[in-house]
């Protein structure tokens, strides 16, 4: 019988062991899903800014303009979109789900900075606007096609004011004078 209890006992600590490991492991779960939905947070507010901040840096003031154009819009039609159908958010965690505010906008600035930029920068944009997207579902404040409309109505409204950056490489020159002529050629690297 002592052995019994004793058995027994080292079974329930055991047990108690492995639910409390168990329930310290859902914690960083928790944690980490907090972090995403946070992450997603930051994103909506630093691809624009990038946008915005690369355009002014490079004193490219017509694609400052195109993003501010694009911005608008995009800001426009989610917002319009969002009270016109206003659509529950999933889990009743609210409303006005359609499309995802957050994905729209960063989706707008990828889309403008892939265009505008090239795809050497687009690619990294894209990659933090479909993160942001993900931060959504997971956060549970949209599911997919909320997130897909977001990016369909950011990457428009983009696409529809943005021309790619003209910089200028090379410039010629022709000179003439007293019997000659000099033909110039400078690039730029």
């Amino acid at each position: 019988m002592k052995n019994f209890i004793l058995i027994l006992k080292l079974k329930l600590s055991s047990n108690l062991l492995v639910f409390g490991l168990l329930l310290l492991g859902c914690q960083p779960l928790i944690a980490q899903d907090k972090a995403i939905e946070t992450s997603g947070d930051i994103l909506l507010f630093s691809l624009p800014v990038m946008a915005l901040t690369g355009s002014l840096i490079a004193k490219d003031y017509e694609g400052t303009w195109q993003f501010t154009k694009g911005a608008l819009l995009n800001q426009g039609v989610t917002i319009g979109l969002k009270y016109a159908l206003n659509k529950d958010r999933p889990y009743g965690n609210g409303e006005r789900a359609f499309p995802s505010g957050h994905t729209s906008t960063t989706f707008q600035s990828a889309a403008f900075i892939q265009k505008r930029y090239g795809w050497k920068y687009g690619i990294p944009a894209y990659a933090l606007a479909g993160f942001t997207g993900y931060s959504r579902i997971n956060a549970q404040a949209h599911d997919g096609w909320d997130v897909l409309a977001g990016a369909v109505v950011g990457v428009s409204s983009a696409y529809l004011f943005t021309t790619p950056y003209a910089q200028e490489h090379f410039d010629i020159s022709l000179k003439t004078g007293a019997g000659s002529y000099q033909l110039g050629l400078i690039y730029n690297f």
